[in-house]
Protein backbone atom coordinates (compact mmCIF):
# COMPACT_ATOMS: atom_id res chain seq x y z
CA UNK A 1 0.00 0.00 0.00
CA UNK A 2 1.36 3.54 -0.75
CA UNK A 3 1.18 6.51 1.18
CA UNK A 4 -0.16 9.74 -0.86
CA UNK A 5 0.82 13.20 0.82
CA UNK A 6 -1.52 15.32 2.52
CA UNK A 7 -0.19 18.73 2.90
CA UNK A 8 -1.24 22.11 4.80
CA UNK A 9 -3.70 20.09 6.84
CA UNK A 10 -6.21 19.66 3.94
CA UNK A 11 -6.50 15.71 2.28
CA UNK A 12 -5.80 15.68 -1.29
CA UNK A 13 -5.52 11.88 -1.50
CA UNK A 14 -6.57 9.01 0.10
CA UNK A 15 -6.14 5.01 0.39
CA UNK A 16 -8.76 2.43 1.02
CA UNK A 17 -8.70 -1.64 1.17
CA UNK A 18 -12.45 -2.54 1.86
CA UNK A 19 -13.03 -6.47 2.37
CA UNK A 20 -12.81 -7.01 -1.56
CA UNK A 21 -11.54 -4.13 -3.10
CA UNK A 22 -8.38 -1.41 -3.11
CA UNK A 23 -9.42 1.94 -4.44
CA UNK A 24 -7.59 4.99 -4.44
CA UNK A 25 -9.37 8.22 -4.85
CA UNK A 26 -9.11 12.15 -4.36
CA UNK A 27 -11.10 13.91 -1.59
CA UNK A 28 -11.59 17.25 -0.41
CA UNK A 29 -12.91 18.09 3.02
CA UNK A 30 -16.34 17.14 2.92
CA UNK A 31 -16.03 14.00 1.56
CA UNK A 32 -12.67 12.50 2.74
CA UNK A 33 -14.36 10.11 5.59
CA UNK A 34 -14.45 6.56 5.08
CA UNK A 35 -17.38 4.83 2.72
CA UNK A 36 -18.07 8.21 0.18
CA UNK A 37 -16.20 6.21 -2.56
CA UNK A 38 -19.29 4.80 -4.57
CA UNK A 39 -17.28 2.45 -6.60
CA UNK A 40 -16.83 0.17 -3.62
CA UNK A 41 -20.56 -0.50 -3.07
CA UNK A 42 -23.46 -2.18 -5.04
CA UNK A 43 -26.59 -0.32 -4.20
CA UNK A 44 -28.09 2.06 -1.72
CA UNK A 45 -27.47 -0.40 1.65
CA UNK A 46 -24.38 -1.02 0.86
CA UNK A 47 -23.54 2.67 1.02
CA UNK A 48 -25.37 3.71 3.67
CA UNK A 49 -23.71 0.96 5.93
CA UNK A 50 -21.40 2.42 8.71
CA UNK A 51 -17.84 1.16 8.57
CA UNK A 52 -14.47 1.28 8.99
CA UNK A 53 -12.16 1.03 6.35
CA UNK A 54 -9.64 -1.94 6.71
CA UNK A 55 -6.62 0.54 5.74
CA UNK A 56 -6.31 3.79 5.10
CA UNK A 57 -3.72 6.31 5.47
CA UNK A 58 -4.55 10.41 5.70
CA UNK A 59 -0.99 12.72 6.62
CA UNK A 60 -1.18 16.41 7.53
CA UNK A 61 1.71 18.60 7.90
CA UNK A 62 2.47 20.49 10.84
CA UNK A 63 4.59 22.45 12.62
CA UNK A 64 4.95 23.17 16.58
CA UNK A 65 7.79 24.54 19.33
CA UNK A 66 9.11 21.88 22.26
CA UNK A 67 11.10 23.53 25.34
CA UNK A 68 11.73 27.16 22.77
CA UNK A 69 12.80 24.55 19.45
CA UNK A 70 10.43 24.32 16.69
CA UNK A 71 10.12 21.22 15.13
CA UNK A 72 8.03 20.11 11.95
CA UNK A 73 6.10 16.80 11.65
CA UNK A 74 3.61 14.77 10.06
CA UNK A 75 0.75 13.26 11.46
CA UNK A 76 -0.40 10.13 9.78
CA UNK A 77 -4.27 8.51 11.15
CA UNK A 78 -5.55 5.89 9.60
CA UNK A 79 -5.76 1.79 9.94
CA UNK A 80 -4.07 -1.23 9.61
CA UNK A 81 -5.21 -4.89 9.59
CA UNK A 82 -4.82 -7.91 12.01
CA UNK A 83 -4.10 -10.86 9.81
CA UNK A 84 -5.05 -14.02 10.92
CA UNK A 85 -2.53 -17.08 10.38
CA UNK A 86 -4.04 -17.49 6.57
CA UNK A 87 -3.48 -13.80 6.15
CA UNK A 88 -7.26 -13.10 6.34
CA UNK A 89 -7.97 -9.69 8.15
CA UNK A 90 -9.75 -10.50 11.14
CA UNK A 91 -9.95 -6.71 12.57
CA UNK A 92 -8.50 -3.33 11.49
CA UNK A 93 -6.91 -0.81 14.04
CA UNK A 94 -7.06 2.52 14.22
CA UNK A 95 -3.53 4.78 14.81
CA UNK A 96 -2.13 8.04 15.21
CA UNK A 97 1.53 8.09 14.07
CA UNK A 98 3.88 11.55 14.65
CA UNK A 99 7.35 12.02 12.66
CA UNK A 100 9.67 14.57 12.71
CA UNK A 101 9.95 15.41 9.42
CA UNK A 102 13.00 17.26 9.91
CA UNK A 103 15.25 14.93 10.59
CA UNK A 104 17.32 13.55 7.63
CA UNK A 105 18.04 9.93 8.93
CA UNK A 106 15.93 8.23 11.27
CA UNK A 107 17.43 4.91 11.96
CA UNK A 108 18.95 5.62 15.14
CA UNK A 109 15.58 7.81 16.12
CA UNK A 110 13.50 6.26 19.12
CA UNK A 111 10.07 5.14 18.08
CA UNK A 112 7.77 4.82 21.07
CA UNK A 113 4.78 2.69 20.95
CA UNK A 114 1.87 4.18 23.48
CA UNK A 115 -0.88 1.92 24.88
CA UNK A 116 -3.37 3.21 27.22
CA UNK A 117 -5.53 0.18 29.44
CA UNK A 118 -9.11 -0.62 30.53
CA UNK A 119 -8.83 -3.45 29.30
CA UNK A 120 -11.04 -1.24 26.63
CA UNK A 121 -9.81 2.08 26.71
CA UNK A 122 -9.09 4.04 23.71
CA UNK A 123 -5.10 5.06 23.27
CA UNK A 124 -6.65 9.00 24.19
CA UNK A 125 -5.57 10.01 27.40
CA UNK A 126 -1.27 9.78 27.06
CA UNK A 127 -2.40 10.66 23.00
CA UNK A 128 -4.17 14.29 23.86
CA UNK A 129 -2.85 15.20 27.64
CA UNK A 130 0.45 13.43 28.06
CA UNK A 131 3.44 12.62 25.23
CA UNK A 132 1.87 13.80 22.03
CA UNK A 133 2.61 17.37 20.16
CA UNK A 134 -0.71 18.87 21.41
CA UNK A 135 -2.87 18.33 25.12
CA UNK A 136 -6.35 18.91 26.13
CA UNK A 137 -7.51 22.31 27.03
CA UNK A 138 -7.48 21.89 31.40
CA UNK A 139 -6.17 24.45 34.18
CA UNK A 140 -2.96 24.27 35.73
CA UNK A 141 -4.67 21.48 38.14
CA UNK A 142 -6.33 19.11 35.35
CA UNK A 143 -9.50 20.32 35.64
CA UNK A 144 -11.62 20.76 31.91
CA UNK A 145 -12.18 24.10 30.72
CA UNK A 146 -14.78 25.16 28.39
CA UNK A 147 -14.43 25.33 24.81
CA UNK A 148 -13.16 22.35 24.92
CA UNK A 149 -10.19 21.34 22.72
CA UNK A 150 -6.78 20.63 22.54
CA UNK A 151 -3.72 23.38 22.75
CA UNK A 152 0.12 23.07 22.04
CA UNK A 153 2.04 20.95 24.28
CA UNK A 154 5.50 22.62 24.79
CA UNK A 155 6.87 19.10 26.39
CA UNK A 156 5.82 16.63 24.22
CA UNK A 157 8.95 13.97 23.82
CA UNK A 158 8.01 14.53 20.01
CA UNK A 159 11.83 16.44 19.61
CA UNK A 160 13.36 12.88 20.87
CA UNK A 161 11.50 9.97 20.03
CA UNK A 162 8.07 9.92 17.10
CA UNK A 163 5.06 8.23 18.66
CA UNK A 164 2.57 5.66 17.54
CA UNK A 165 -0.88 6.02 19.53
CA UNK A 166 -2.44 2.44 19.06
CA UNK A 167 -6.11 1.40 20.08
CA UNK A 168 -6.51 -1.89 20.39
CA UNK A 169 -9.44 -4.06 18.88
CA UNK A 170 -13.04 -1.88 19.77
CA UNK A 171 -11.40 0.97 21.20
CA UNK A 172 -11.61 4.16 19.28
CA UNK A 173 -11.77 3.78 15.75
CA UNK A 174 -10.89 -0.44 16.22
CA UNK A 175 -13.24 -2.94 15.40
CA UNK A 176 -13.83 -6.50 14.50
CA UNK A 177 -14.40 -7.45 10.85
CA UNK A 178 -16.26 -10.27 9.22
CA UNK A 179 -15.02 -13.03 7.34
CA UNK A 180 -15.06 -13.60 3.71
CA UNK A 181 -18.57 -14.62 4.01
CA UNK A 182 -19.31 -11.74 5.99
CA UNK A 183 -20.04 -13.58 9.24
CA UNK A 184 -18.60 -11.74 12.33
CA UNK A 185 -17.54 -13.95 14.64
CA UNK A 186 -19.03 -15.29 17.83
CA UNK A 187 -18.30 -13.52 20.87
CA UNK A 188 -16.40 -16.78 22.63
CA UNK A 189 -14.31 -16.76 19.65
CA UNK A 190 -13.76 -12.53 19.47
CA UNK A 191 -12.55 -13.30 23.18
CA UNK A 192 -10.20 -15.70 21.91
CA UNK A 193 -8.91 -13.76 19.36
CA UNK A 194 -8.23 -10.57 21.31
CA UNK A 195 -10.04 -9.84 25.00
CA UNK A 196 -7.43 -11.83 27.00
CA UNK A 197 -4.12 -10.79 28.66
CA UNK A 198 -2.51 -13.59 26.49
CA UNK A 199 -4.71 -13.07 22.99
CA UNK A 200 -4.47 -9.13 23.71
CA UNK A 201 0.08 -9.44 23.56
CA UNK A 202 -0.08 -12.03 20.71
CA UNK A 203 -2.21 -10.23 17.81
CA UNK A 204 -0.79 -6.38 18.96
CA UNK A 205 2.84 -8.08 18.44
CA UNK A 206 1.86 -9.08 15.09
CA UNK A 207 0.36 -5.96 14.13
CA UNK A 208 3.27 -3.97 15.99
CA UNK A 209 5.83 -6.02 13.62
CA UNK A 210 3.42 -5.10 10.55
CA UNK A 211 3.66 -1.40 11.56
CA UNK A 212 7.55 -1.47 11.78
CA UNK A 213 7.66 -2.87 8.65
CA UNK A 214 5.91 -0.51 6.55
CA UNK A 215 7.32 2.59 8.20
CA UNK A 216 10.69 1.07 7.85
CA UNK A 217 11.33 1.71 11.28
CA UNK A 218 13.71 -1.77 12.15
CA UNK A 219 16.99 -0.39 12.65
CA UNK A 220 15.08 2.43 15.29
CA UNK A 221 15.39 2.25 19.19
CA UNK A 222 11.81 0.90 20.34
CA UNK A 223 10.12 1.72 23.59
CA UNK A 224 6.80 0.52 24.59
CA UNK A 225 4.69 2.88 26.62
CA UNK A 226 1.80 1.70 28.83
CA UNK A 227 -0.84 2.63 31.22
CA UNK A 228 -2.86 1.37 33.78
CA UNK A 229 -4.10 -2.02 32.41
CA UNK A 230 -1.71 -1.08 29.82
CA UNK A 231 1.26 -1.81 31.88
CA UNK A 232 0.15 -5.51 31.75
CA UNK A 233 -0.09 -5.21 27.71
CA UNK A 234 3.09 -3.84 27.49
CA UNK A 235 5.22 -6.03 29.52
CA UNK A 236 3.59 -9.02 27.84
CA UNK A 237 4.71 -7.25 24.87
CA UNK A 238 8.11 -6.79 25.63
CA UNK A 239 8.66 -10.72 25.95
CA UNK A 240 6.21 -12.05 22.89
CA UNK A 241 8.19 -9.05 20.60
CA UNK A 242 11.58 -10.67 21.21
CA UNK A 243 10.71 -14.62 21.36
CA UNK A 244 8.18 -14.64 18.61
CA UNK A 245 8.48 -10.99 16.21
CA UNK A 246 12.48 -11.15 17.10
CA UNK A 247 11.95 -7.40 17.83
CA UNK A 248 13.97 -5.89 21.00
CA UNK A 249 12.72 -3.04 22.52
CA UNK A 250 14.89 -0.43 24.32
CA UNK A 251 12.54 0.14 27.89
CA UNK A 252 9.28 -0.03 28.33
CA UNK A 253 7.81 2.12 31.07
CA UNK A 254 4.80 1.56 32.93
CA UNK A 255 2.17 4.55 34.08
CA UNK A 256 0.21 4.20 36.71
CA UNK A 257 0.82 0.11 36.49
CA UNK A 258 -1.35 -2.61 37.35
CA UNK A 259 -0.03 -5.40 39.46
CA UNK A 260 1.29 -7.19 35.95
CA UNK A 261 0.98 -10.29 37.57
CA UNK A 262 2.72 -10.07 40.73
CA UNK A 263 0.52 -11.24 43.49
CA UNK A 264 0.22 -8.82 46.29
CA UNK A 265 -2.78 -10.27 48.18
CA UNK A 266 -4.03 -10.71 51.63
CA UNK A 267 -1.52 -8.17 54.08
CA UNK A 268 0.47 -6.93 51.56
CA UNK A 269 -2.69 -5.46 49.35
CA UNK A 270 -3.92 -3.92 52.74
CA UNK A 271 -0.76 -2.81 53.55
CA UNK A 272 0.48 -0.86 50.48
CA UNK A 273 -2.72 1.56 50.70
CA UNK A 274 -1.32 3.35 53.52
CA UNK A 275 0.65 5.70 51.85
CA UNK A 276 -2.11 6.84 49.39
CA UNK A 277 -4.08 7.20 52.21
CA UNK A 278 -1.90 9.50 53.96
CA UNK A 279 -1.34 11.44 50.49
CA UNK A 280 -4.70 11.97 50.15
CA UNK A 281 -5.58 12.77 53.54
CA UNK A 282 -2.51 15.30 53.43
CA UNK A 283 -4.13 17.22 50.65
CA UNK A 284 -7.33 17.97 51.80
CA UNK A 285 -6.09 18.57 54.91
CA UNK A 286 -7.23 15.92 56.78
CA UNK A 287 -4.34 14.89 59.05
CA UNK A 288 -3.30 16.45 62.68
CA UNK A 289 -0.77 19.59 62.71
CA UNK A 290 2.44 17.71 63.60
CA UNK A 291 1.79 15.72 59.47
CA UNK A 292 0.24 18.58 57.99
CA UNK A 293 2.85 20.68 58.53
CA UNK A 294 5.68 18.13 57.11
CA UNK A 295 5.94 18.45 52.69
CA UNK A 296 4.24 15.71 51.07
CA UNK A 297 7.57 13.91 50.71
CA UNK A 298 9.08 13.48 54.14
CA UNK A 299 5.63 12.62 55.23
CA UNK A 300 5.29 9.43 52.77
CA UNK A 301 8.82 8.61 53.50
CA UNK A 302 7.53 7.99 57.30
CA UNK A 303 4.40 6.24 56.45
CA UNK A 304 6.08 3.51 53.92
CA UNK A 305 8.46 3.19 57.03
CA UNK A 306 5.80 2.83 59.14
CA UNK A 307 4.03 0.39 56.74
CA UNK A 308 6.75 -1.98 55.69
CA UNK A 309 8.52 -2.48 59.24
CA UNK A 310 5.36 -1.91 61.21
CA UNK A 311 1.75 -2.44 59.71
CA UNK A 312 2.59 -5.29 56.90
CA UNK A 313 3.63 -7.50 60.23
CA UNK A 314 1.13 -6.66 62.40
CA UNK A 315 -1.55 -7.36 59.10
CA UNK A 316 0.40 -11.14 58.79
CA UNK A 317 -0.66 -11.88 62.38
CA UNK A 318 -4.41 -11.75 61.85
CA UNK A 319 -6.33 -12.18 64.99
CA UNK A 320 -3.50 -13.45 66.77
CA UNK A 321 -2.02 -10.41 67.11
CA UNK A 322 -1.79 -9.05 70.88
CA UNK A 323 -4.23 -6.63 71.95
CA UNK A 324 -1.68 -4.14 72.69
CA UNK A 325 0.22 -3.94 69.33
CA UNK A 326 -2.77 -3.63 67.68
CA UNK A 327 -4.37 -0.45 69.73
CA UNK A 328 -0.99 1.01 68.84
CA UNK A 329 -1.05 0.09 65.04
CA UNK A 330 -4.68 1.13 64.78
CA UNK A 331 -3.78 5.02 66.85
CA UNK A 332 -0.85 5.09 63.93
CA UNK A 333 -2.74 3.87 61.08
CA UNK A 334 -5.41 6.47 62.12
CA UNK A 335 -2.86 9.07 62.41
CA UNK A 336 -1.62 8.76 59.10
CA UNK A 337 -4.83 7.83 56.81
CA UNK A 338 -7.40 10.30 58.92
CA UNK A 339 -9.86 8.18 59.91
CA UNK A 340 -10.19 7.72 63.57
CA UNK A 341 -9.26 4.62 65.46
CA UNK A 342 -12.61 3.77 66.14
CA UNK A 343 -12.43 3.13 62.00
CA UNK A 344 -9.69 1.52 61.87
CA UNK A 345 -10.41 -0.96 64.30
CA UNK A 346 -13.60 -1.70 63.46
CA UNK A 347 -12.33 -2.64 60.07
CA UNK A 348 -9.54 -5.31 61.53
CA UNK A 349 -6.51 -2.79 60.70
CA UNK A 350 -7.53 -3.33 57.03
CA UNK A 351 -9.15 -0.28 55.73
CA UNK A 352 -11.24 -0.60 52.26
CA UNK A 353 -10.92 2.17 49.68
CA UNK A 354 -14.27 2.41 48.70
CA UNK A 355 -14.61 3.15 52.31
CA UNK A 356 -11.86 5.96 52.73
CA UNK A 357 -13.03 7.60 49.45
CA UNK A 358 -16.85 7.73 51.28
CA UNK A 359 -15.85 8.45 54.41
CA UNK A 360 -12.48 10.57 54.79
CA UNK A 361 -14.25 13.86 54.18
CA UNK A 362 -17.81 12.94 55.54
CA UNK A 363 -18.13 15.64 57.70
CA UNK A 364 -17.41 18.14 54.72
CA UNK A 365 -20.35 16.14 52.82
CA UNK A 366 -18.27 15.37 50.20
CA UNK A 367 -16.29 11.95 48.66
CA UNK A 368 -13.00 11.78 47.05
CA UNK A 369 -12.06 10.31 43.25
CA UNK A 370 -10.96 7.28 42.88
CA UNK A 371 -8.46 7.59 40.16
CA UNK A 372 -7.16 10.78 41.47
CA UNK A 373 -8.45 11.82 44.96
CA UNK A 374 -7.76 15.38 44.35
CA UNK A 375 -11.41 15.41 42.41
CA UNK A 376 -14.26 15.68 44.65
CA UNK A 377 -17.88 14.68 44.71
CA UNK A 378 -20.84 14.91 46.24
CA UNK A 379 -23.57 12.39 47.34
CA UNK A 380 -27.34 11.79 47.26
CA UNK A 381 -26.18 10.77 51.38
CA UNK A 382 -23.72 11.19 53.43
CA UNK A 383 -23.99 7.48 55.41
CA UNK A 384 -22.70 4.65 53.31
CA UNK A 385 -19.68 2.73 52.42
CA UNK A 386 -18.93 4.06 49.23
CA UNK A 387 -19.52 6.86 46.95
CA UNK A 388 -22.29 7.72 44.35
CA UNK A 389 -19.61 7.93 41.59
CA UNK A 390 -16.17 8.52 40.22
CA UNK A 391 -15.88 12.12 40.87
CA UNK A 392 -12.79 12.40 38.35
CA UNK A 393 -13.96 9.98 35.69
CA UNK A 394 -17.01 12.11 34.94
CA UNK A 395 -14.96 15.37 34.76
CA UNK A 396 -12.40 13.55 31.98
CA UNK A 397 -15.22 12.10 29.88
CA UNK A 398 -17.02 15.47 29.08
CA UNK A 399 -13.47 16.70 28.21
CA UNK A 400 -11.45 14.26 26.77
CA UNK A 401 -14.67 13.02 24.43
CA UNK A 402 -15.07 15.94 22.30
CA UNK A 403 -11.39 16.91 22.49
CA UNK A 404 -10.28 14.16 20.68
CA UNK A 405 -13.12 13.86 18.27
CA UNK A 406 -12.96 17.39 17.46
CA UNK A 407 -9.00 17.10 17.11
CA UNK A 408 -9.63 13.89 15.06
CA UNK A 409 -11.69 15.87 12.19
CA UNK A 410 -10.66 19.64 12.13
CA UNK A 411 -6.63 18.69 12.65
CA UNK A 412 -5.80 15.33 11.30
CA UNK A 413 -8.71 15.13 8.59
CA UNK A 414 -9.66 11.86 9.89
CA UNK A 415 -13.69 11.79 8.95
CA UNK A 416 -15.77 8.95 9.16
CA UNK A 417 -19.44 8.31 10.95
CA UNK A 418 -17.74 5.57 13.56
CA UNK A 419 -18.37 6.02 16.64
CA UNK A 420 -14.98 6.66 19.03
CA UNK A 421 -15.09 4.36 21.56
CA UNK A 422 -13.64 6.13 24.81
CA UNK A 423 -14.23 2.74 26.09
CA UNK A 424 -15.11 -0.64 23.89
CA UNK A 425 -17.02 -4.12 24.18
CA UNK A 426 -14.11 -5.94 25.29
CA UNK A 427 -15.83 -7.65 28.03
CA UNK A 428 -15.60 -10.86 29.48
CA UNK A 429 -11.57 -10.51 29.66
CA UNK A 430 -10.30 -13.75 29.97
CA UNK A 431 -7.24 -12.59 32.52
CA UNK A 432 -6.01 -16.18 33.40
CA UNK A 433 -2.28 -16.90 33.24
CA UNK A 434 -0.93 -13.48 33.42
CA UNK A 435 2.47 -13.62 33.64
CA UNK A 436 3.04 -10.47 32.38
CA UNK A 437 5.56 -9.53 35.06
CA UNK A 438 7.61 -12.81 34.84
CA UNK A 439 7.52 -12.43 30.96
CA UNK A 440 9.25 -8.54 31.61
CA UNK A 441 11.64 -9.47 33.73
CA UNK A 442 12.81 -12.63 31.43
CA UNK A 443 12.77 -10.04 28.42
CA UNK A 444 14.88 -7.72 30.87
CA UNK A 445 17.54 -10.42 31.44
CA UNK A 446 17.33 -11.85 27.67
CA UNK A 447 18.63 -8.57 26.23
CA UNK A 448 20.96 -6.01 28.04
CA UNK A 449 19.35 -2.62 26.57
CA UNK A 450 15.89 -3.39 28.02
CA UNK A 451 15.43 -0.41 30.82
CA UNK A 452 12.18 -0.34 32.65
CA UNK A 453 10.70 2.65 34.24
CA UNK A 454 7.77 3.17 36.83
CA UNK A 455 5.48 6.67 36.67
CA UNK A 456 2.97 6.96 39.31
CA UNK A 457 1.08 9.65 40.33
CA UNK A 458 0.67 9.87 44.60
CA UNK A 459 -3.08 10.37 44.62
CA UNK A 460 -3.99 7.63 42.38
CA UNK A 461 -6.33 4.86 44.42
CA UNK A 462 -6.95 2.65 42.16
CA UNK A 463 -3.12 1.89 41.20
CA UNK A 464 -1.82 3.38 44.02
CA UNK A 465 2.18 4.28 43.56
CA UNK A 466 3.36 2.46 46.75
CA UNK A 467 1.96 -1.15 44.84
CA UNK A 468 3.98 0.42 41.49
CA UNK A 469 7.12 0.22 43.98
CA UNK A 470 6.44 -2.48 45.27
CA UNK A 471 5.87 -4.25 41.95
CA UNK A 472 9.21 -2.43 41.39
CA UNK A 473 10.99 -4.58 44.12
CA UNK A 474 9.11 -7.94 42.91
CA UNK A 475 10.10 -7.65 39.45
CA UNK A 476 13.98 -8.68 39.54
CA UNK A 477 13.84 -10.27 43.19
CA UNK A 478 17.70 -11.54 42.33
CA UNK A 479 18.69 -7.76 42.15
CA UNK A 480 21.14 -8.00 39.42
CA UNK A 481 18.96 -5.84 37.36
CA UNK A 482 18.11 -3.47 39.67
CA UNK A 483 20.15 -0.85 38.06
CA UNK A 484 18.00 -0.52 35.09
CA UNK A 485 14.88 -0.12 36.77
CA UNK A 486 13.72 3.63 38.43
CA UNK A 487 10.61 4.94 40.13
CA UNK A 488 9.03 8.57 39.64
CA UNK A 489 6.24 9.65 42.13
CA UNK A 490 4.21 12.95 40.96
CA UNK A 491 2.14 14.99 42.84
CA UNK A 492 -1.40 14.02 41.23
CA UNK A 493 -3.31 11.22 40.11
CA UNK A 494 -3.53 8.12 38.02
CA UNK A 495 -3.14 10.33 34.49
CA UNK A 496 -0.42 12.97 37.04
CA UNK A 497 0.34 14.50 33.47
CA UNK A 498 -2.97 16.41 33.38
CA UNK A 499 -1.30 18.44 36.42
CA UNK A 500 0.68 21.35 34.56
CA UNK A 501 3.85 20.81 36.33
CA UNK A 502 3.49 16.89 36.18
CA UNK A 503 3.17 17.43 32.24
CA UNK A 504 6.24 19.19 32.41
CA UNK A 505 8.33 17.19 34.62
CA UNK A 506 6.80 13.34 33.47
CA UNK A 507 7.55 14.54 29.89
CA UNK A 508 11.09 15.17 31.24
CA UNK A 509 11.69 12.46 32.80
CA UNK A 510 10.68 10.16 29.80
CA UNK A 511 12.78 12.53 27.69
CA UNK A 512 15.79 11.67 30.12
CA UNK A 513 14.92 8.16 30.01
CA UNK A 514 14.88 7.22 26.63
CA UNK A 515 17.71 9.48 26.05
CA UNK A 516 20.18 7.72 29.20
CA UNK A 517 18.70 4.11 27.61
CA UNK A 518 20.42 4.80 24.23
CA UNK A 519 23.65 2.55 23.92
CA UNK A 520 26.51 4.77 23.56
CA UNK A 521 28.24 4.21 19.68
CA UNK A 522 29.53 0.73 19.09
CA UNK A 523 28.15 -0.26 22.78
CA UNK A 524 27.86 -4.16 22.58
CA UNK A 525 24.28 -6.03 24.39
CA UNK A 526 26.34 -8.26 26.70
CA UNK A 527 26.56 -8.83 30.58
Amino acid sequence: MRKLLVTSCTVLFCMQLSLSTSTSYAADNKNSGANNNPSNTSNTADRAKRQIPIDQTVITQHKTTILDKKIAYSATTGTQPVWDEQGNPTATLFYTYYQRTDIKDNSSRPLVISFNGGPGSASVWMHVAYTGPRVLNVDNEGYPLQPYGVKSNDYSILDVADIVFVNPVNTGYSRVLPDAEGKMPSKDEQQKMFFGVNADVSYLAEWITTFVSRNERWRSPKYLIGESYGTTRVSGLALELQKNQWMYPNGVILVSPTDIGIERNGPVKAANRLPYFAATAWYHKALAEDLQQLDLTPLLAEVENFTINQYLPALAKGSFIDDEEKQRIAKQVSHYSGLSVTEVLQSNLDIDTDYFWKTLLRERQQTVGRLDSRYLGIDEKTVGARPDYNAELTSWLHSFTPAINDYLRTELNYKTDMKYNMFGPVHPWDRSNDHSGENLRLAMAQNPYLNVMIQSGYYDGATNYFDAKYTMWQLDRSGLMKNRLSFKGYRSGHMMYLRYEDLKQSNQDLRDFILSSLPKPDQAAKY
